[in-house]
């Protein structure tokens, strides 16, 4: 079973920012095996973003891999030294996005914004319940 979060501060859409966003959309499934389901909704405090937190228990270190719209250097070094993935895309649909990772199947890049293209290193409708965390 591999776990895959999505950022997406409105939970509909994967946005960008990954270091600030502090809305997730959680999903779970097999690499091969068919579509992945939606298992929960992650919307922590301001101080639990990655950009500010720095601490050894952050909820999102228990993903496999992590689906956004966009990235610093920093981020993905730290969450690739925790084990987790990071793909940065241009995809919009978070099942779209979480299925054709599922597949194998490459997603398309995220289109660099001002601030990730200079180098900036730091770093709902339907579906389970919101967890809150504080």
């Amino acid at each position: 079973m591999i776990r895959i979060a999505v950022t997406s501060q409105n939970f509909r859409t994967i946005t960008a920012h990954a270091g600030k966003t502090r809305r997730f959309l959680v999903y779970e499934g097999e690499m091969g095996g068919g579509p992945a389901r939606e298992v929960e909704r992650v919307d922590l405090p301001k101080e639990m973003s990655f950009h500010e937190y720095h601490g050894e228990d952050h909820p999102m270190y228990a993903i496999d891999v992590l689906i956004t719209g966009g990235a610093g250097q920093g981020i993905v070094r730290r969450l690739a030294s925790r084990g987790v993935r990071v793909i940065a895309t241009s995809e919009t649909d978070p099942v779209s996005a979480v299925d054709a990772v599922l597949a194998g199947r490459d997603l398309p890049p995220a289109v660099p914004d001002d601030e990730h293209a200079k180098g900036h290193g730091h770093g709902g409708h339907g579906g389970p319940p919101t967890v809150k965390l504080k």
